[in-house]
């Protein structure tokens, strides 16, 4: 069974965000059954979870919703995660969400990205913003990404359809899902613990 978590980062209800969201693993889970492989897809959704994450910030530990979050994160084979764009950039609930993460929860993690916006301007956040940050956090990002404007989700738009740029995402994302593997999780106390043990017992 292959674990996949799908990180929204939305502000409103309803979003279009989770739209994207919902739709990318949707194509991913189709993709990964023509493959052979069975998904169980989980949902984390940041909105409510604004006010833990501050505190988590502020305070320097998290609750017990939060720590959830976290453990459905960290125990996926493979993550999508979309943001609302802001200024060219990430959400700020998006952006927070991941830097109380816990060290080490994305390593190897295959990740899928996309991002939500008014207008095709910010359609640069997924090379300048999203793809240097999961990179950072040691994920395997996938190589196509999805950028939806509000007039993407009508019929106005001059880009191919946004169906037609969800399956191809989700096909490759897939592709990278499968050959990856079942991850394996890694720990940064762990590691740290391990290797303070062969210092004390060469």
């Amino acid at each position: 069974m292959t674990e996949l978590t799908v990180v929204s980062g939305g502000l409103r209800e309803p979003s279009s965000t989770r739209l994207l969201a919902d739709r990318l693993a949707a194509s991913a889970a189709t993709h990964l059954s023509q493959l052979g492989l069975s998904v169980n897809t989980r949902i984390v959704e940041l909105r409510p979870l604004a006010r833990s994450i501050a505190d988590a910030m502020t305070l320097g530990f998290a609750n017990a919703e939060l720590e959830e979050a976290y453990e459905t994160v960290a125990s996926a084979d493979g993550l999508i995660a979309v943001t609302p764009a802001f200024n060219a950039s990430y959400g700020g609930l998006f952006k927070s969400f991941f830097d109380v993460l816990p060290e080490e929860s994305l390593t190897d993690m295959p990740v899928l990205i996309g991002a939500t916006g008014g207008t095709e301007r910010h359609s640069l956040v997924l090379e300048h913003a999203l793809r240097p940050l999961f990179s950072y956090l040691r994920a395997v990002v996938s190589p196509t990404g999805v950028y939806a404007a509000t007039e993407d989700f009508g019929v106005t738009s001059d880009q191919p359809p946004l169906d037609d740029r969800v399956d191809r995402a989700g096909a490759d994302f897939a592709r990278l899902l499968s050959s990856c593997g079942q991850r394996v999780r890694r720990s940064a106390f762990d590691e740290e613990a391990a290797r303070m043990e062969r210092l004390l017992n060469p």
